[in-house]
């Protein structure tokens, strides 16, 4: 048996959908049992659920999935309720209850917000209550696209501080070249991306190069991540109880990032991008330095002071992420000068650095 403490399962729509596209009742069910049977061993599980716009599309007898945003959201909000009826009924049929919480990504741009999750999932954990997430498809606009639940599996692993997320889809792992599964990833090479290519399909929004981001992510965060078949028999006791090799493992990063920089990296999404001359670029990636107005040359974007940005080269390379301490208004207009000039232009004293070297995370 495995040594894991807390993890995270990413379920997507195909494992929890029959052929006619409705919800799978039998399958929420076995997925419950087998969460079940490993809380049972002290073992903390924290769910992140696709099946919403699936679950309303059925509900709703439509053939395909509504292009339109209004569609999408009302969509979502009839099969949410439905999804979690199903998740609440066979959990509490082992004794468990469940908890929902639906996200944005705004709810991880802003740092408060983004610990209050964490807070959260972990009361929730410390009543014995199962964590149930999904996207908050009513309301989100620009999330709702390819990849936003593989995406959010792997924030809230990292968020939750777990020691594996295993994500399950209808598929046996990462493929080959031939068709054949790769059984461990050491490193998320190039080539290794190239095999994700790209998919979507009108119940789901993934694909496997998502899945693949998703572990990259939470590699960063020393986790390691399983991709493997949910339908498979008994396939999550398989692998946490037995530990089975089944699907493809990756393994997790050596050089882990303190979780602050984390969040700047991966969690929170840019407010815009400031570009700098080649002496920033040098000092930024090779001297750990902070970011100074000197080395300044443009900025694209209206953003506030405290918002994430990313930093790009001359060449259009973006290479690093940061929080600053100015607004773009403030930006453009100390952009080239030094600090002794900041004042003749702002009208007071302001901070030495752009972006302190403590909240900036070269890519």
């Amino acid at each position: 048996m495995r040594k894991y403490k807390r993890i995270v399962v990413k379920i997507g729509t195909k494992v929890i959908a029959s052929k006619d596209r409705t919800l799978d009742a039998s399958r929420v069910s076995d997925i419950a049992s087998q969460v079940s049977a490993i809380m049972n061993k002290g073992i903390e599980v924290i769910i992140v659920t696709s099946g919403a716009i699936g679950a309303g599309l059925s509900l709703l007898n439509m053939k395909k999935r509504p292009s339109d945003l209004a569609s999408l959201q009302a969509t979502a909000a009839i099969g949410q309720n439905h999804l979690m009826q199903l998740y609440s009924e066979y959990f509490k049929k082992e004794g468990y209850r469940v908890g929902q919480i639906l996200l944005t990504q705004e709810d991880f741009n802003d740092r408060k917000r983004y610990l209050n999750i964490k807070h959260t999932i972990n009361t929730l954990l410390r009543h014995k209550a199962v964590p149930i997430i999904n996207e908050n498809d009513t309301v989100a606009t620009e999330e709702i696209k390819c990849g936003d639940n593989d995406r959010l599996s792997g924030l809230v692993a990292d968020l939750c501080g777990a020691d594996i997320l295993i994500m399950l889809s209808d598929v046996d792992g990462l493929l080959d070249a031939d068709g054949r599964v790769i059984r461990h990833v050491r490193e998320i090479s190039p080539d290794i991306l190239k095999l994700g290519g790209k998919s979507q399909c009108d119940l789901g929004t993934g694909g496997m190069a998502t899945k693949i981001e998703a572990a990259k992510t939470v590699a960063k965060a020393g986790i390691e991540c399983i991709i493997a078949n949910g339908k498979e028999k008994a396939v999550l006791t398989r692998i946490v109880l037995e530990a089975e090799d089944i699907g493809t493992s990756f393994e997790s990063g050596k050089e882990k990032h303190i979780a602050r920089k984390r969040w700047i990296a991966y969690s929170s999404k840019s407010k815009g991008s400031i570009i700098v001359d080649d002496g920033a670029r040098e000092a930024l990636r090779k001297k750990n330095k902070s970011l100074l107005a000197s080395g300044i040359t443009a900025l694209v974007g209206d953003f506030a002071a405290g918002d994430v940005v990313v930093i790009v080269d001359k060449e259009g390379m973006e290479f690093a992420k940061g929080v600053v301490s100015y607004s773009s208004v403030e930006i453009a207009k100390i952009k080239g000068l030094k600090t002794g000039q900041f004042k003749s232009v702002l009208g007071y004293d302001g901070r030495d650095e752009v972006i302190h070297k403590d909240n900036l995370v070269v890519l």
